[in-house]
């Protein structure tokens, strides 16, 4: 099949749509990704939406960026993370142990998955061949409870960069001068399966 490796993952993950420059497509969405900053909204989402079970294959919350400690609040934060992660069976990595993207790529990235990340540095695991892409913490939580996030294909070339936008009208980033930035590349390579880390907990 022709085409660039985003094109090919977004043709393989394509729930509703043309792939037809400026349609508007929706994705379903393998993976996610949450940290601390942006995780506890996502889960008070969660619980807002009533939702008792998680439709993606893999979802992964990490503490890694609020860490000071001044007061109770970021260490409440990290407690309710810890209890939702338990309650939805979530991945959790607790604080020092890594940063995000770089564990998430080394622990849970799959060439051809889809990845939807409450963080703008979600792309980064275009770097194993996934289609990674940030989102608003909504955007994430609907993914997480099986709604198909929607962009729309780039008006340039036909590739979808341009950031997530779920059906609940959440804001989105439509700029199209970043549309065809690269979220995937073809570096990717036996991603390691070994989920048992020091620190991990489901």
């Amino acid at each position: 099949m022709p085409g660039t490796v985003t094109e090919k993952l977004i043709e393989d993950h394509l729930v509703e749509g043309r792939m037809e420059p400026g349609e508007e497509i929706a994705l379903g969405i393998d993976q996610t990704l949450t940290q601390d900053a942006t995780g506890t909204m996502v889960m008070l989402e969660l619980e807002a939406m009533d939702v008792d079970h998680l439709e993606t294959e893999l979802s992964a919350q990490y503490v890694d960026h609020n860490l000071i400690q001044e007061d109770n609040k970021n260490p409440d934060d990290h407690l309710f993370l810890r209890s939702a992660c338990n309650k939805w069976g979530i991945w959790f990595w607790p604080a020092g142990n890594g940063v995000s993207h770089p564990v998430h790529q080394e622990r849970f990235g799959v060439p051809g998955k889809t990845l939807l990340g409450s963080d703008s540095h979600t792309p980064a695991a275009g770097a194993m061949g996934m289609l990674a892409i940030g989102a608003g913490g909504l955007d994430v939580a609907m993914a997480m409870a099986g709604e198909s996030p929607t962009t729309w294909t780039c008006r340039r070339c036909g590739a979808s960069s341009c950031g997530a936008n779920s059906q609940s009208g959440a804001a989105r980033r439509t700029s199209s001068s970043r549309c065809c930035d690269a979220t995937t590349s073809t570096a990717a390579s036996g991603a390691s399966s070994n989920t048992t880390a020091l620190g991990w907990t489901r």
